[in-house]
């Protein structure tokens, strides 16, 4: 299997985020990565290659321009203040306030394009999210072009952030760029599942109206997990995209035996789809140890969900999501990646 990774996600390390009130340390750290990466060598799994640069075109076919911009500039704006240390929203536009006109006073911009302050923007997050767009690019390219499957191995992760919003360590939506890809290429359906803990609320928003992409996300109840306000099972799409989106949403502590389960739904209905490529958002944050999660899955069963998405027989591209236990998320990753090419 090949893999695309880029040393420029370390630029994106944020000291501190806001968990439950409290000032705490990111959990999100260039550690994750390093720690796949590791696994993914020891494994000899296959080729590492620096990802291909596809320009901005791709990119925004999925985020607004004006949010791109944003990214692009802020922390040069921020420095030019004599700001030093990671930039954190304070307040945003809820219901009622307006979000057509962007404010000139950065900290509201912050709010303005974000939906938490566990976030933060440090020096290289716009440098670190464009090279991890450009790995989903390159991994969606090799598959295009005949590889069965292709790994994009980089952070931050992406699966949070929507088409003018970022949020949940997420800033660009690295599969929903790569699923763009290919209908841009000509895929008449493609498919998009989610298997982090938490609900992928940025890749429905952007394909909740669309009947090309079929998103569906098995994920921890959002009326207690994380993002909370997205990912009930009625969300179903909208306008041509109705019955196109599907979440599962479990509760908190449930057992493996019912989230294998949602996984076989979601695959028979992958299969009725008809889809001609699968984009997995790998998030690994189900597993037992994961200190921000309430699921129970173990490494030997991570090899599990891989067979499975292979029987699906699909050109596939698996991009990293959340999984937050660092010392074992090297060993779960590869462990969905050895079942899937034993698979």
């Amino acid at each position: 299997m090949r893999c695309f990774h880029s040393p420029l996600h370390r630029g994106h390390a944020g000291t501190h985020e806001i968990y439950r009130g409290e000032l705490v340390p990111c959990f999100e750290k260039p550690e994750r990565a390093d720690f796949v990466l590791q696994a993914f060598q020891r494994a000899g799994l296959g080729e590492v290659s620096a990802p291909e640069d596809h320009g901005l075109a791709p990119i925004e076919r999925i985020h607004a321009p004006r949010y791109l911009a944003f990214l692009a500039r802020v922390w040069d704006a921020w420095a030019a203040q004599g700001g030093t240390r990671d930039l954190l929203p304070a307040v945003w536009p809820t219901r009622g306030f307006r979000d057509d006109i962007e404010p000139d006073n950065l900290v509201a911009q912050l709010g303005l394009y974000s939906f938490d302050s566990g976030s933060p923007i440090t020096a290289g997050t716009w440098t670190a999210a464009l090279a991890g767009a450009h790995c989903a690019l390159t991994a969606q390219a090799a598959v295009a072009q005949g590889a069965r499957a292709a790994f994009s191995l980089a952070r931050p992760p992406g699966h949070h952030a929507g088409t003018d919003f970022y949020g949940g360590y997420c800033f660009l939506n690295h599969a929903a760029i790569a699923a763009q890809a290919f209908v841009d290429g000509g895929a008449a359906r493609v498919a998009l599942l989610d298997v982090d803990y938490h609900h992928g609320n940025g890749t429905q928003q952007i394909f909740y109206q669309r009947s090309d992409v079929l998103f569906q996300s098995i994920h921890g109840d959002p009326r207690t997990e994380y993002p909370f306000y997205l990912g009930h099972a009625d969300e179903t799409g909208a306008g041509t995209g109705l019955g196109f989106n599907a979440n599962y949403p479990l509760p908190a502590g449930s057992d493996n035996t019912r989230w294998f389960e949602a996984l076989e739904a979601a695959c028979r209905r992958i299969v009725a789809h008809g889809a001609e490529a699968l984009v997995v958002s790998l998030g690994v944050d189900t597993f037992e140890g994961d200190p921000i999660s309430r699921f129970h899955l173990r490494t030997p069963e991570f090899k599990r969900l891989g067979a499975r998405l292979a029987a699906l027989g699909l050109p596939t591209v698996f991009v990293l999501e959340g999984g937050y236990a660092v010392a074992e998320i090297g060993d779960n990753v590869v462990s969905v990646l050895a079942g899937f090419e034993g698979g």
